[in-house]
C-alpha cells in the first residue's frame, strides 16, 4: 500500500532512481517541488527536456556538448600536440577548472572493468588511437587511482608505446592540507614514486 497519491508515488519514485538519491532524499526533493511555482516547475521540466534532447557527444573528443565539434576542441588557441585522456565528462569540467592545462581531451566513457562486464571495445579507446596521428606529440593519462582506471591506463599506455608518442600518466598522492598520518599507504607509495625536484 503506498502513503502517496500516485502522481506523487511515481515523481519519488523518478527522483530515487538518480544517482546519489535514496529514498528519504527523493522524497524531499518530490515535496519541495509540490510547493514550488508552477512556473518554476516548468521551467525545471523545460531545461531537464531540453538538455536531453540538445546535448550530443563531440565528435572529436566526446565530451558533451550542444554544438559539434565542441568548444574546447574548436578554440584555436588550444595545444593540439596534447591530449589528455579522462573517463568521464565531468573530469573534463573539474580540470578545465584549474584553468592550468591548455590541450585537448579525449573522454573514455568509462573504464576496463571485467566484472562489470566492460572491456577495451566498450569504451572510446579506438576513437583515441585514431586521433594519434594527427600531429600529436603527449598523451597524458588521467583516468582515476583505482584499480579500473589504472588497468585502463596501463592498457591504453601499452597500445600507444609502439606508435611513438610521449604517454605520461597524472601524479597522485597526498591532497592538499592533508596529514601524513591518516594517509594509507598506497597513497604514500603513489607520493613517493609521483616526487619531484624543488
Amino acid at each position: 500500500m503506498s502513503y502517496y497519491a500516485e502522481p506523487l508515488a511515481h515523481l519519488i519514485d523518478e527522483l530515487s532512481r538518480l544517482p546519489g538519491i535514496g529514498p528519504k532524499t527523493a522524497q524531499r526533493l518530490a515535496f519541495h517541488i509540490l510547493k514550488m511555482p508552477k512556473d518554476r516547475v516548468a521551467n525545471l521540466s523545460e531545461s531537464i527536456t531540453k538538455a536531453r534532447d540538445s546535448i550530443i557527444y563531440c565528435s572529436i573528443c566526446g565530451n558533451f556538448t550542444d554544438i559539434d565539434p565542441c568548444s574546447i576542441c574548436r578554440a584555436s588557441y588550444r595545444d593540439r600536440t596534447t591530449i589528455m585522456v579522462v573517463e568521464d565528462p565531468r573530469d573534463v569540467v573539474a580540470l578545465e577548472r584549474t584553468r592550468d592545462y591548455k590541450g585537448l581531451y579525449h573522454v573514455l566513457h568509462g573504464a576496463i572493468s571485467p566484472l562489470e562486464g566492460i572491456g577495451p571495445d566498450d569504451i572510446k579507446i579506438k576513437e583515441l588511437l585514431s586521433r594519434v596521428s594527427d600531429g600529436v606529440k603527449e598523451i597524458i593519462l588521467a583516468t582515476n587511482p583505482d584499480v579500473e582506471g589504472e588497468a585502463t591506463a596501463m592498457y591504453i599506455a601499452r597500445l600507444l608505446k609502439p606508435l611513438g608518442v610521449k604517454v605520461t600518466r597524472i601524479a597522485h598522492g597526498i591532497p592538499v592540507g592533508g596529514d601524513l598520518e591518516y594517509a594509507d599507504e598506497a597513497t604514500l607509495t603513489s607520493a613517493l614514486e609521483g616526487r619531484r625536484e624543488m
